[in-house]
């Protein structure tokens, strides 16, 4: 009788454990900085999306319009490490991204990262997520200060053309009539991505690697490749 007591009493517990929720993942952390680009970081061993704000991409440049061209994505990671590269970071986390990073509001010193970093014309107010930052940028442009001194494109807009741009190259490169792009990725998924998703530009097709061509989605699909979420 003891046994079968202590065999139900194991059993119940295993039960308990699988049913258990995972733990959320830590709200609040902090570590020492290390600057990845304009508004992405690793802190500590998280990485970390900054929340609120846009950062030009790397490749970025500014100018145009009788304006020197100049590499301002390079310049603003180059200005953010120079303030805070190496230095202890408290973050709360609000969201995870499609990529696994943190969105987090990060601060150095009591101080809002975001905030001081919009505030001298570093970043812009991402205000398809937030307005927190709205008015801080408006002074920074009234200002003239950072990158509202110079002909810069925001960031979003900067990345939907490059995407355009991609797009239309990989449109070129596409056998007649045949535009869907059968990718199989670095763990062996097949999947297929259709003109105007995100990540359409981007993909080649390497034909020795078993990558394809398709007509259409009936036959990709047909063949064993799924749609790309994005």
């Amino acid at each position: 009788m003891i046994y079968i007591r202590s065999l139900f009493v194991g059993v119940l517990g295993s039960l308990l454990a699988l049913a258990s929720p995972a733990p959320a993942a830590q709200s609040s952390f902090s570590g020492s900085l290390h600057v990845i680009d304009g508004d992405t970081f690793d802190v500590g061993d998280v990485r970390v999306r900054l929340f609120g704000v846009d950062a030009p991409e790397q490749g970025q440049t500014c100018g145009g319009d009788g304006t020197p061209q100049w590499s301002c994505g390079a310049w603003v990671t180059d200005e953010v490490r120079a303030r805070y590269d190496g230095r202890r970071a408290r973050c709360e986390r609000l969201d995870t991204d499609r990529y696994g990073r943190a969105v987090a509001r990060c601060s150095v010193d009591g101080k809002d990262m975001g905030r001081t970093l919009v505030s001298e014309g570093l970043l812009f107010a991402y205000r398809d997520y937030s307005m927190d930052y709205d008015l801080d940028e408006k002074r920074a442009a009234v200002r003239g200060v950072g990158l509202h001194g110079a002909q810069v494109q925001r960031p979003a807009a900067y990345r939907a053309e490059t995407r355009r741009a991609a797009n239309a190259a990989a449109l070129e490169e596409a056998p007649e009539g045949c535009v869907i792009k059968g990718n199989i990725s670095s763990k062996g998924a097949r999947i297929y991505h259709s003109p105007g998703q995100q990540h359409y530009g981007p993909t080649r097709i390497d034909e020795s690697e078993g990558e394809r061509w398709f007509c259409s989605a009936a036959e990709a699909e047909a063949a064993g490749w799924r749609p790309a979420r994005r």
